[in-house]
Parts: C-alpha cells; structure tokens; sequence
C-alpha cells in the first residue's frame, strides 16, 4: 500500500505501508511473533508525511494491541517536553541563558542563582538527586513537593565538570520552569503547545481515568539478568563513581512503572505515555524545519539549533557514558553507533523517538514488552528499526534525484 498525504492523525482502520519501507514493516512484525514477547506500535514520517503507521502483538495477556494502543515509554518523554520549552523560546516566553530564578525565585536557594534554563536542558544543573530528596518515597509523586524539594536543595559540585543525566527531576524542574513562565499548568502547556498545533493529542504525563483502557500493560519488571534494578545497584552505593547515580533513583521506582500508579501522576521526566504515531508526527516536524504535514510546530531556525547537537558533555557522571545531550534531547544510536546526524530521546526498556533532520526523516517507536531476555533496561530494537528506515529514505532519496536528472535529460 503507497502512502497518500494525509494531515489526519487519528487512529487509522488500516495500517500505512509505503512500498519503499516494506523492509522496516518485515522486521518490526517479527518482533512481535509470540504472545510473551508483547506487543508495540512503529511509525515513521518522510518530509513530513507518513510512510509507516503499524503495529503488532499484544498489549496485555487477553488484549491485542491495537491502532490507539499507548504505552508508557519512560524517558521518551524528556524529548516531548523539550520541544515544548522550544515553543515558548521561540515566543521569548523563556530564553536559554536566562537564569532559571528569573521565573521560579525559590529556586536560588544553596547557590543556584546563576543556573540557566540552557544548564538544565543540558543536564548540567547538577539536581539529579531524588533519594532522601523527601521523607517518603510516595512524596515524590506530588509535583509541587518535588519542585519545592528541588529548588531548596543543593546542587551537586560535578556539574561543573561534566553533564550528570537528570532521570526523574528533569521533567519536574521543566515542568515547574514553564508554569512559572506562562501562567499555566504544565498539562495545559503541553496541549497549547504540542497537541493542538500537531492535532494529536497524545501526549500525555497523566492518563485521564476515560483514556486508561487504551494503555498497553508493561513486563518485566527492570533490572538486569532478572536482577532488580534497585537491587543490583544497592551494594555499589559507597563507591564515588556509583553515589550520584544512585542518588538519582529511588527504591522502589522501577516496580511502580509496572501498575498503575504512576498513571494518576505528573513527572514528565519519566511517565510520558504517547503512541508511535505521535512521537513520529512531533519528530517529523522536527526533521522537516518545523513542519509536518500542513502544520508548522517550529521554525526554521529553532529546528536547524536543535538539529546542531553541539556536544554538551562525552562523559556523564550519572551514566558513567556520555549520550552527549544538548537542549532536551541526546544523539541517538542508529544501528550499531551513535551518529551526529540524528537526535531524539530513548526511553528505559526500548521506547523512544529519533529524527534526521539532513533526511527529513522521523521515527518512533513504544512497546510494552520492556528490554530483552539479558535485561529489561534497554534493547537494540529501536536503533535497528531506526538503521533500517534511514536506509530507506536514503535509497528513496538517491532514486528520486536519478529519475529526476532522467527527466531531465529526456528533456
């Protein structure tokens, strides 16, 4: 089936398959062959438009996924929300150098005067910490405590030397910057400032009670080689390198992602739940100088800054690895490497969304079933996914431009 030009996102009867990206479709289907492998949805946009709108499995035991099914994709989220605060920089609501006391005064608080909004898109705010952040780990759920817990803390000295990967408090500290900013809840921020200029509304950090039965169920729990993730870490908690990773978690955390719980809530660090097809439409826009299909989310210049990824940090003193994050999002893994030519954010167990923009190429994927047999943290499905549609539109890109000096020479 040939992909046709279409502005519509709602959820479509039928999948979209264009002929050039047969490939892509073949290898996202044989992921999902069995029942105990889940279930996940794939989604890609070519200058713009979309060329591939599938998805396969099984969204819980007795529930097929479907063309609506949704999932919470963990850190997918940093790269939504970022692109949100672009939104508003365009506007000169916020600006990148400003310090983030100009719109949120607590925040000065234990030496944090001169921290900028660019610092903490940057993860270089050193506010990482979220362990004995507050007196009980249910706390942390409530925004406004968080915010209030962060802007009076201090902020970790490493930060000047490196980024340190803010895994739970950068949606939160995002979230209350632009509150600060505008006015508005940050709920209201993402709709004003994603869903309705893209006209998809999923995107969302609080599944509404009337939307839950859309949402795919997530397994296995996190850790590696069936090990918990707070459990594989807990040993290592006096050793220097491992202390501010640790901080940066909490007990407990990766079970609550397994039930509902976090679906009542609003950290948009990590409890974004969208579908392929959104995080695609947003990434298309931001592939495509700011437009997707007739609607423009962005503007040339915003798009070509992001599109830079000037090398923020190659080493992150959470990670221990540096993915190089710069303005909200990171250098993506393609394949086997990490490239300078593509942008976006994964998210823990497989979810996430990248954009190319010298191809004008998107792609976004989410799924349940989290990891793969080694560990649940993360997979190569996406990267390899995301390899093979670059592939394709660079074939596509190279066929058009023969039959183009074809017609030209016939002429």
């Amino acid at each position: 089936m040939t992909a046709a030009s279409t502005d519509g996102v709602a959820a479509p009867r039928k999948m979209l398959i264009d002929d050039r990206f047969t490939a892509v479709a073949a290898k996202f289907f044989s992921m999902f062959r069995r029942k105990a492998q889940g279930g996940g949805g794939l989604a890609v946009y070519l200058h713009g438009e979309p060329v591939l709108d599938i998805w396969a499995g099984w969204a819980d035991r007795d529930r097929r996924w479907h063309a609506d099914s949704m999932a919470l994709s963990y850190s997918t989220g940093k790269g939504v929300v970022a692109t949100a605060v672009h939104r508003l920089i365009e506007r000169g609501i916020l600006e990148l150098n400003a310090p983030v006391a100009t719109y949120w005064p607590e925040f000065a608080a234990n030496g944090k005067a001169e921290i900028t909004l660019r610092e903490v898109l940057n993860h270089r705010a050193g506010l990482q910490r979220t362990r004995d952040l507050l007196p009980h780990p249910d706390d942390l759920l409530d925004h406004d405590a968080l915010a209030a817990a962060i802007a009076a803390s201090a902020p970790d000295p490493m930060r000047m030397r490196a980024s340190g990967y803010h895994g739970l408090t950068f949606g939160t500290l995002v979230a209350e910057i632009t509150q600060r900013a505008t006015g508005r809840i940050f709920l209201d921020v993402v709709r004003g400032e994603l869903a309705e200029p893209l006209g998809d509304n999923d995107f969302w950090f609080g599944v509404p009670e009337h939307q839950r039965h859309r949402l795919a169920r997530l397994s296995p729990r996190l850790g590696v080689a069936n090990v918990p993730f707070d459990t594989l870490i807990a040993p290592f908690a006096a050793v220097k390198l491992v202390r501010s990773a640790r901080s940066a978690i909490y007990d407990g955390w990766a079970d609550m992602t397994l039930g509902m719980r976090p679906y009542d809530t609003m950290m948009p660090g990590w409890n974004g739940v969208f579908t392929a097809r959104s995080l695609a439409r947003m990434y298309g826009a931001i592939a495509n100088d700011g437009m997707v299909g007739n609607r423009r989310l962005l503007r040339p210049e915003t798009t070509g800054l992001i599109a830079q990824m000037p090398a923020n940090s190659r080493y992150d003193y959470v990670l221990g690895a540096g993915p190089q994050f710069a303005l909200g999002y990171h250098r993506a893994v393609v394949g086997t490497r990490m490239t300078r030519n593509a942008l976006g954010h994964f998210g823990i167990g497989g979810s996430g969304g990248i954009a190319f923009p010298h191809l004008g190429l998107s792609v976004g994927f989410v799924t349940n079933h989290l990891g793969n047999y080694a560990m649940s943290l993360g997979d190569a499905r996406l990267p390899f996914l995301a390899a093979m549609s670059e592939r394709a539109a660079r074939t596509s890109s190279a066929e058009a431009v023969t039959e183009l000096a074809d017609q030209q020479a016939a002429s």
